[in-house]
């Protein structure tokens, strides 16, 4: 009799996160489905035991964050910015913003997450949705731009990470187009470039101190300076 075959990481990340998820609409973007948590300690501990094992990050992909609600917000009604452009989607997470893209006729949308869970999630969201997403696992801070619109939704919540990725998205920001969306996270520099638009966005205080976040998006200078209205 043959003996059964192990299990991929490709595949124990997938039927981890379908196990632990139920597919749930975006508060702001109803139309876009996604594999979100509904009860954050269960899946935290689980998630311990399941890194632990896999040597993989806690799962901040299981929620809708503020900064890519608004960053989907902002697409859904503003299609033509990046309607027949190359997106990426940075520190994914659960996609929403890369899914909203996709909805709004980009020309390639790439996720980039380090997370083998988070881009399990990507895929299947993706699937959910019926849309097309390339998936990239790794760090990317560093490559060589091939975008033309690049999205940060919430990344400046650590200092180690903000200091890691800012230097390259600055650099960036003179060839794409580089937006961050940031609800008030302690390490955001002071001055992030033009200001696009403010958004408010309903939160579980689960995850967050208050019952909404109010989003500012940016587009980043590639000097640092913010550009007065």
């Amino acid at each position: 009799m043959a003996a059964p075959q192990r299990e991929t990481l490709l595949e124990a990340t997938a039927r981890f996160v379908r196990e632990m998820t139920e597919l749930s609409c975006a508060r702001l973007s109803p139309a876009i489905r996604l594999h979100l948590a509904t009860e954050i300690t269960p899946l935290w501990q689980a998630s311990e035991a399941f890194l632990n094992q896999h040597d993989i990050a806690p799962p901040f992909w299981a929620f809708a964050w503020p900064g890519s609600e608004a960053l989907a917000y902002y697409i859904v009604r503003h299609p033509e910015f990046v309607r027949g452009r190359r997106v990426l989607d940075f520190a994914a997470g659960c996609g929403l913003a890369a899914l909203a893209c996709a909805r709004a006729g980009a020309l390639s949308v790439e996720a980039a997450e380090i997370d083998p869970l988070a881009c399990a999630a990507l895929r299947l969201n993706a699937s959910a949705n019926g849309l097309n997403i390339d998936v990239t696992l790794g760090d990317i801070v560093g490559a060589p731009c091939r975008w033309d619109v690049i999205l940060c939704g919430d990344v400046c919540y650590e200092a180690p990470m903000t200091a890691h990725i800012l230097p390259w998205l600055a650099a960036l920001a003179g060839q794409a187009e580089v937006v961050i969306a940031d609800p008030g996270r302690k390490y955001r520099p002071a001055s992030m470039g033009e200001f696009l638009a403010e958004i408010e966005v309903p939160t579980s205080l689960e995850l967050e101190d208050k019952p909404h976040r109010t989003v500012h998006l940016f587009r980043l200078q590639g000097n640092g300076v913010m550009r007065s209205e």
